[in-house]
């Protein structure tokens, strides 16, 4: 399998700039935009940080064409402002999973829309923490062993089918191992706690509730991460690329619940259509020997499943009330 393009585009002072640059956004979040406030975040609101989200990851895209076509030339330029797009639809796409999974945390443990804010905010911290760890390490195998791409590609296919048959099946989050691990080895508080994660009980810190369902979204974003990564790597193996693509799409994940945490029903046939992405995908990465499918192929393949589970879900759902 080729593996050319696993030289990075990204020199030291653009992996600083980025970083700097996700430093900045999650402080505005959290100290200037009513990130500290317990408030239930509006469609409106959450549609306005999503489109800004969107912006900010064409912008980039726009700006890394610009300089690579002044520096490498137009043709590897237009290659790696593809790559960026389409592992950032990939994973945008894949990432709507979590959002029908941290809609049934919060529904399970009962916390107010107010509340969720918080805990989706240290949600996104935790998963960039470890999406870079992930993909850092996923880099240097694939650039050291690249054989490994084939294990990448039967897992996702092994994945894809195993979405797709348990589609329509709800976990039971009671006989999840990390919960019964937590609740069995720290002191759990009853009761609502508000925003708390600890509170202090004649003088013994208690963990409350929503400290639980933190875990569970970090394990959650974990999980996802395990399926996402060797996804993008199907479409380049640039760790700069598959870096800033990834957190784009982490960054925005906030916003894009709350946008579907109320219509997340009418969207029941996306689940399929991101199976078939996942499958897709392993697939094309396991042929790569015999066929090489273009990235612009890809990115087609990738928008017509998603767009058509899309309107199959709203056809589906708007016969059911009728």
């Amino acid at each position: 399998m080729n593996t050319n393009n696993a030289i990075s585009i990204g020199e030291p002072w653009m992996w600083a700039a980025f970083i700097a640059f996700v430093l900045v956004m999650l402080a505005l979040d959290l100290f200037v935009f009513g990130g500290r406030k317990a408030h239930k975040v509006s469609v409106k609101e959450a549609a306005l940080w999503s489109l800004a989200w969107f912006s900010l990851a064409l912008v980039f895209n726009a700006g890394l064409w610009w300089y690579l076509n002044g520096t490498v030339g137009a043709e590897i330029a237009d290659r790696k402002a593809l790559e960026f797009f389409t592992g950032y639809l990939i994973e945008k796409s894949l990432s709507v999973d979590n959002v029908f999974v941290f809609l049934l945390i919060f529904t399970a443990f009962h916390v107010a829309p107010e509340f969720q804010r918080r805990v989706l905010i240290y949600g996104v911290l935790g998963a960039i923490v470890m999406r870079a760890i992930m993909i850092l390490a996923g880099a240097w195998v694939v650039r050291e062993y690249s054989w490994v791409l084939y294990i990448f590609g039967a897992f996702l296919v092994v994945t894809g089918m195993r979405m797709l048959v348990m589609a329509e099946k709800t976990p039971d989050l009671e006989q999840n191992p990390v919960l019964k691990f937590a609740r069995k080895h720290l002191r759990i508080s009853e009761g609502n706690h508000g925003e708390k994660f600890t509170v202090m009980k004649d003088g013994v810190r208690y963990f409350t509730p929503l400290f639980l369902v933190l875990i569970l979204i970090e394990v959650t974003d974990l999980v996802f991460a395990v399926d996402s990564i060797p996804a993008i790597f199907a479409i380049t193996t640039d760790p700069f690329i598959v870096f800033t693509s990834n957190i784009f799409a982490i960054m925005g994940l906030r916003a894009l619940y709350f946008l579907l945490a109320d219509v997340a029903d009418r969207f029941h046939l996306l689940k399929y259509g991101l199976a078939m992405v996942l499958t897709f995908i392993g697939a094309k990465m396991l042929i790569a020997p015999w066929y090489h499918v273009p990235v612009q192929a890809s990115l087609a393949i990738v928008a017509v499943l998603i767009g058509s589970s899309v309107v199959a879900s709203l056809i589906a759902t708007r016969k059911k009330a009728a």
